[in-house]
């Protein structure tokens, strides 16, 4: 079902060319929501910009595309404002059509694309031997709304989870582990995740300060590349074990991905060195082999080189994500390829990217894209941090929220004097503690830093997952008061639109389908957020200025329609954020 405004696109385009000729069909219509309601509903200020093309005022033109224009059925008779501006107002009959369409619609309204995709997605890309911490929480949840947003769509998407589980790190690990706890490397969780953090950190501290220990590490790193059976069998084990840990977390937070980490591209390196070499790209500059790329320069402003193979023969992400390109490529058949990482990584990806066009790996037909994010920050502005200046392990974060989250619960049932099943009270608790985090991470524009605060996302106001809960929540008391089965009702009830309330909520279901589009476009999911916090204000309202289960037939019946759709539409914008909703509270 198309959008109100493509509909009135597809009008005005008529109209152009009507009036103007076919030349014009393609004119910027400059089409727009009217920025207040006194001026109706949507804005057309095409007029002013065809004024010197056609040598004619602004509203004699605007007179013009307004008496070849065929929108009676959509809005009321246009008018015309300022220099030339033309107003549209939505006819509530038409309106009421279009309500009464997306409530009959399982997919509200919101049609699959009409060419889908293979799509693949890098998120989340935790390291082996190391915890996540609240700077994976942005990828993982950023990337997984855009996937089920693409996979709402239709698009054939691949999640893939790219973790660091080779190179460099590891014989240091193993070098350390086999002086200090040679058990860990044989045996499968003789350390905890924790401790083995602290090894790892340690095993850094050797290998930055001793030149032997590190002679040793990297000795470990052959026999690992070499397959060298008991340090694969060591670092199959310590791979083992952080996995398991990371998917008590995925479990938690609803995450999906498959495991492709550097170590599944290890193979393919060796030929994107050598195919770099055949291509005439690669230059030795300090021993190591490079490709330069124009746009790039370090901070003297000299050429910045993509360095590809160290000087000891070694390879580094670069050499590792330019393999992970291609295979996407040519094995995935992906045409849409996006990277969910930190902005701290953008230069990196630029120039990865430059360089595989350079190459002539990226087909016209492919988009390769990088969505980055901003940082997680501290109520005082800086990096979220604990207080000996580590980052905050996720499984604390979470915990914390589920923690509060209850304790909130508990006060509120005691004030109420309600009496709960610890069923009940364990899972509204995790459901509204997981969904805050989620939720406040998502409602900031993904470029930007954001302050973490659990006081503000456990809010029962505001722009925070609990509000939108409670509305879904009201809409269900409504039905659990009127023994209400929404499946139910009248196929063929007429939606009756008559008060203000009602036919700004109707406006606002409408727009759904655009909000969830332009995500898919722009990969910006806070767009989801505000269309959602805005419908439950706009419902709030509704529920406040029009009496639902008192009012008479057919008003009756066709406000329990305008009910029934704003929670689907809750529910489906929640799913598309990872969200999941609750009966009660």
């Amino acid at each position: 079902m198309n959008s109100i405004a493509q509909q009135l696109k597809t009008r005005f385009e008529k109209a152009f060319t009507s009036a103007f000729g076919e030349s014009y069909a393609d004119t910027d219509l400059m089409l727009a929501p009217a920025g207040n309601p006194k001026f109706g509903d949507f804005q057309c200020n095409a007029a002013m910009s065809l004024g010197k093309k056609l040598g004619k005022p602004p509203r004699a033109i605007a007179s013009t595309i307004i008496e070849n224009l065929d929108i009676a059925d959509i809005c009321e008779t246009p008018e015309i404002a300022g220099p030339g501006f033309i107003n549209l107002k939505l006819k509530p009959a038409y309106l009421e059509a279009q309500v009464s369409a997306i409530a009959a619609d399982t997919r509200l309204g919101i049609e699959p694309v009409k060419t889908p995709q293979r799509v693949v997605i890098d998120f989340s890309s935790p390291n082996i031997a190391k915890e996540m911490h609240v700077g994976h929480l942005r990828s993982t949840i950023i990337g997984d709304a855009i996937a089920r947003t693409l996979e709402f769509q239709g698009h054939d998407v691949i999640r893939i989870n790219h973790i660091g589980d080779w190179g460099t790190q590891f014989g240091m690990l193993i070098a350390y582990l086999r002086e200090v706890h040679p058990e860990a490397l044989t045996t499968a969780d003789a350390l905890d995740l924790g401790d083995l953090v602290a090894f790892y950190r340690k095993a850094k501290q050797r290998f930055d300060a001793d030149e032997t220990f590190k002679e040793t590490a990297r000795q470990e790193v052959v026999k690992l590349q070499a397959g060298a059976e008991d340090t694969r069998r060591a670092w199959k084990l310590l791979c083992d074990q952080s996995r398991r840990e990371f998917q008590v977390i995925y479990d938690l937070l609803d995450i999906k991905l498959t495991e492709r980490g550097e170590s599944f591209y290890n193979p393919l390196l060796s030929a994107v060195v050598a195919d770099l070499t055949e291509l005439g790209l690669l230059v030795e500059s300090d021993g190591a082999k490079c490709v330069f790329v124009e746009g790039f320069t370090n901070k003297e402003g000299e050429p910045l080189p993509l360095i590809v193979q160290k000087t000891d023969g070694g390879y580094n992400y670069a050499t590792t994500d330019l393999a992970a390109i291609r295979y996407r490529i040519q094995n995935d058949k992906a045409k849409r390829i996006i990277y969910v990482t930190d902005s701290g990584q953008a230069n990196h990806f630029a120039q990865v990217f430059a360089v595989a066009r350079k190459a002539g790996w990226i087909p016209e037909d492919v988009e390769i894209v990088h969505v980055p994010f901003g940082l997680v920050l501290g109520e005082e502005g800086k990096r979220l941090k604990t207080r000996s200046g580590e980052a905050v392990r996720l499984q604390d974060l979470l915990d914390e929220a589920v923690v509060r989250t209850r304790q909130d619960l508990e006060e509120r049932l005691k004030t109420e004097e309600r009496q709960e099943t610890e069923e009940f009270i364990a899972n509204v608790s995790r459901t509204v503690g997981l969904s805050a985090v989620k939720y406040a991470d998502l409602s900031q524009n993904r470029a930007s830093n954001y302050i973490f605060s659990y006081d503000k996302m456990l809010a029962l106001q505001g722009n925070t997952a609990p509000y939108m809960l409670y509305a879904y929540v009201r809409v269900q008391g409504i039905r659990r008061k009127g023994e209400i089965n929404f499946d139910n009702l009248d196929a063929g009830a007429k939606v009756i639109l008559q008060s203000d309330a009602e036919l700004v909520l109707a406006k606002h279901l409408l727009q759904f389908n655009e909000v969830v589009n332009a995500v898919a476009g722009d990969l910006l999911p806070n767009r989801i957020c505000q269309y959602l916090f805005e419908l439950s204000q706009k419902f709030n309202q509704f529920f406040e200025q029009c009496p639902v289960l008192k009012a008479d037939e057919p008003l009756r019946t066709s406000r329990l329609i305008l009910c029934d759709l704003t929670a689907r539409s809750l529910k489906l914008g929640l799913e598309l954020l990872g969200i999941q909703v609750l009966e009660r509270m």
